[in-house]
């Protein structure tokens, strides 16, 4: 087990750096400057030679594989260095924003989580079977709907039809109900998709066969029998996810005004802050690693035989 905990970190690590690499260079090609955005304006009255001291301060001269190594260096040692834009540390901006996104992520994905196993239960217990292809198949058009168009949507129907969740001066609560809906139903849709195809294959099993055979009902065999083994898709699918679900949080801020990385983000885009971007494409493929690392050790306590698979392995 040790030697798997190796692998995995080892492959996580790698990933990082590749993410991180494709990120730096991908911003690198972008054209314009953020710092000519920026000091250009004639409004601040700056020389060219004072513009020129500004871009060598932020290193911005030098040639691409030396802020690439300064950019690595400054990364392990924790410093994202500065937002053009803003004039402060990338980390200061991170530390204020994050936790909002956070709180927002997790209320996410546990609804989405919820959602998706009603949805899935459903599916499997209605006691029409036509009722039961409908339920299933409405995942299908849930995965198909962009997170900005829930958004809207949400905010036309409960806001302005219903007026039963308020956008103008909302308390805490009511902030989060619609943006946590928004994010939570295209991320349930494919988890629901997973978990009944998933329950599916398992009941088509020979012995669910002889547990329905001694009386027992669906809900019984559901939650007795079927449960544990078809959850283990799902849990992989979940680690998968958790990029959209970061992408959805960041579109929901843009929809929904919301204070967090997501209001960061489409700042740094708009004024070409590369080294804000930098920061936030590093952490958001830091957490989804993070996630799918957990999923990899998770499982085999979900389903005992991997352990011996990863023992033979090793």
């Amino acid at each position: 087990m040790s030697n798997y905990l190796l692998s995995r970190i080892g492959q996580a690590a790698i990933v990082l750096l590749l993410a991180f690499a494709a990120s730096f260079l991908l911003l690198q090609a972008l054209p314009g400057d953020a710092i000519l955005i920026k000091y250009q304006n004639p409004e601040m009255g700056l020389t060219p030679e004072q513009i020129a001291e500004i871009r060598v301060l932020y290193g911005a001269d030098a040639p691409i594989w030396v802020q690439f190594g300064n950019t690595v260096w400054n990364f392990v040692q924790g410093s994202f260095g500065y937002s053009v834009q803003a004039g402060v540390p990338v980390r200061d901006l991170i530390a204020v924003n994050l936790p909002a996104t956070l709180r927002l992520s997790s209320l996410g994905l546990v609804a989405a989580i919820a959602l998706a196993l009603l949805v899935a239960f459903a599916a499997t217990l209605a006691p029409l079977r036509w009722l039961r292809s409908l339920i299933a198949s409405a995942p299908s058009l849930l995965a198909a709907l962009p997170v900005f168009w829930i958004g809207i949507v949400l905010i036309q129907i409960f806001s302005f039809r219903l007026r039963l969740v308020p956008v103008i001066n909302p308390n805490e609560f009511q902030q989060l109900v619609l943006p946590v809906a928004t994010l939570a139903i295209p991320i349930a849709a494919p988890l629901a998709q997973v978990f009944i195809r998933s329950l599916d294959e398992i009941e088509a099993q020979p012995f669910i066969a002889v547990v329905r055979a001694k009386g027992a009902s669906r809900a019984w065999i559901l939650f007795r029998h079927m449960l544990r083994n078809a959850i283990l898709p799902v849990l992989t699918i979940a680690g998968v996810l958790f990029g959209d679900l970061l992408a959805g949080a960041v579109v929901t801020e843009t929809v929904f005004g919301l204070n967090g990385l997501g209001r960061v983000t489409e700042q740094a885009v708009s004024n070409q802050d590369t080294a804000v971007l930098q920061a936030i494409v590093v952490l958001a493929a830091l957490g989804f690693v993070f996630v799918n690392l957990l999923v990899d050790l998770a499982a085999p306590l979900i389903d005992p035989r991997l352990n011996r698979k990863i023992g033979a392995a090793a």
